[in-house]
């Protein structure tokens, strides 16, 4: 039995959400989202609550149905509330700044990495060496961060690059003489 599953999703007050076949939509302050559960989970939207529980007793059906429940949980907390992940940037002459609809990073290469803004994205930049990305979709806010936390991941030995503000860098001594 999935923990996570077996929770109902519940829909506060100023979210509209419907269920609409295999879709769930759900609409509230911040925007719309949209979810296509898979076929092996069936939903069910009765009393303002989202239910979801597998159709059959297989193996693929039991692993969807938590993560379902998951990404329809995150619809909701996602229109209501938004999704924020924080990068911080160490090295010397390492910084970042937003142009218009670019992230403009300056990280040690010849030339400075442009980075185009996606829709439903916003990145501000508090610091030179802090970049704040935020938005309502869950999975698209991680793959922001992700892919601008790529052009130079932070390594071992300095802690230089970019990393998430929570992560920690497992630091190595350098070769000894």
């Amino acid at each position: 039995m999935s923990r996570i599953g077996k929770k109902p999703v519940a829909i506060p007050s100023g979210v509209t959400a419907k269920v609409d076949g295999q879709t769930v939509s759900v609409k509230g302050a911040k925007g719309e989202l949209n979810f296509v559960v898979p076929d092996d989970v069936e939903v069910k939207f009765e009393n303002n609550v989202i239910a979801v529980n597998p159709r059959h007793e297989t193996k693929r059906a039991r692993a969807l149905w938590g993560t379902s429940r998951a990404r329809v949980n995150n619809l909701v907390v996602g229109v209501t509330k938004g999704f924020e992940k924080k990068l911080e940037i160490t090295g010397v002459g390492y910084k970042a700044a937003v142009a218009g609809k670019n992230l403009q990073l300056s990280l040690g290469y010849s030339h400075d990495v442009s980075y185009p803004i996606p829709a439903g994205i916003a990145i501000a930049t508090p610091k030179p060496t802090e970049i704040m990305i935020t938005g309502i979709d869950k999975r698209q806010v991680g793959q922001v961060a992700a892919e601008i936390r790529a052009y130079r991941g932070p390594e071992p030995y300095k802690g230089k690059g970019v990393k998430y503000a929570d992560e920690f860098i497992f630091r190595k001594e350098g070769k000894k003489k």
